[in-house]
């Protein structure tokens, strides 16, 4: 199972409205998978996906949209996330701390 949120940093808020896309990556081509939209605790309503093979997936969260809406420049236009699934048992959960000029991600449980 993969799940996602979004924190903005700059506002210690969580982030909603950012639409967030999971493609599978094999080589040069890109599956897309699903698309969700955060709400208002920053979070997907359903995870990205219930059942994830092993191998190379990314999300993209479109993130100027969402700092448009609060008239402030954005450094980034989308962000993407590349992971490795190796253990289809366990759970994945990539949450994204956001700011108009930087990010970062980490592996949650």
């Amino acid at each position: 199972m993969l799940s996602t949120h979004v924190l903005d940093t700059s506002s210690g808020q969580p982030a909603a409205k950012i639409a967030v896309m999971l493609f599978a990556v094999d080589g040069n081509v890109r599956t897309h998978v699903s698309t969700s939209v955060t709400n208002a605790d920053g979070r997907t309503a359903a995870p990205l996906a219930e059942v994830l093979t092993p191998g190379i997936y990314e999300l993209v969260f479109a993130v100027a949209p969402y700092f448009a809406t609060k008239n402030i420049p954005a450094f980034y236009d989308e962000i993407t996330v590349r992971f490795r699934v190796d253990d289809t048992d366990r759970k994945y959960h990539v949450p994204l701390l956001l700011a108009p000029w930087g990010y970062s991600t980490y592996r949650g449980s």
